[in-house]
């Protein structure tokens, strides 16, 4: 009887660590995923205020009768393609973010080259709207940066612990897989510039 009793105790002992252990697990990982997130809607909060900057200069190019219209379309093209890349913050899987962030390349780099026709234009960078994008558009740039490091951060949190043992048995199991990272960009070490005069423009990401 003793004996049984003992082997059962051990039985409720081994099965309650393990619950306890499954449930710490979900939990740490609830709030890692949670976290990383947050850190995407940061991201997006950025890009979105640097879109609705472009959108505000495009508005005023366009309103120029002689601008160079390929380049114009072009940069409002990009613009298209961009609002249509979207990530759902429950799946931030490499693929995803790497579509994403090739989006907004592709946009960053069509703007670029409209900009330094825009300097062939002094009506337009005479314009408050043109003064105003000067003025911010380095700051919009660092905070993108930022925003990007932090969600690169949350999710070099989140990957290794997956990834560590015996985390790595579970998380499949409850639904939890690698997600991606945002790569460097060319140049990106590379101060974000809007003097036109005397270099290429590099209004990185």
């Amino acid at each position: 009887m003793n004996r049984t009793l003992i082997t059962v105790g051990i039985i409720v002992v081994v099965i309650l660590g393990i619950y306890m252990w499954i449930r710490g697990f979900n939990n740490s990982m609830v709030t890692k995923n949670e976290n990383t997130a947050k850190m995407w809607g940061n991201v997006e909060s950025q890009y979105q205020r640097r879109f609705d900057m472009y959108g505000n200069l495009v508005s005023v190019i366009k309103g120029s009768s002689d601008f160079e219209k390929s380049t114009l379309t072009a940069v409002i093209e990009a613009r298209s393609q961009a609002t249509k890349v979207t990530v759902d913050a429950s799946k931030l899987t490499p693929e995803s973010i790497a579509q994403f962030q090739q989006a907004q390349q592709n946009l960053s780099s069509s703007f670029s080259k409209m900009l330094l026709v825009v300097e062939q234009y002094p009506d337009i960078k005479s314009t408050a709207q043109y003064q105003d994008f000067e003025t911010n558009i380095v700051g919009t740039e660092n905070r993108i940066n930022k925003a990007r490091d932090d969600f690169n951060a949350a999710v070099q949190d989140y990957n290794t612990y997956i990834k560590l043992f015996p985390n790595s048995i579970f998380a499949g199991m409850f639904g939890y897989s690698e997600k991606g990272y945002f790569k460097a960009d060319a140049g990106s070490e590379k101060a974000p510039s809007t003097d036109f005069k005397e270099k290429s423009p590099e209004v990185k990401q």
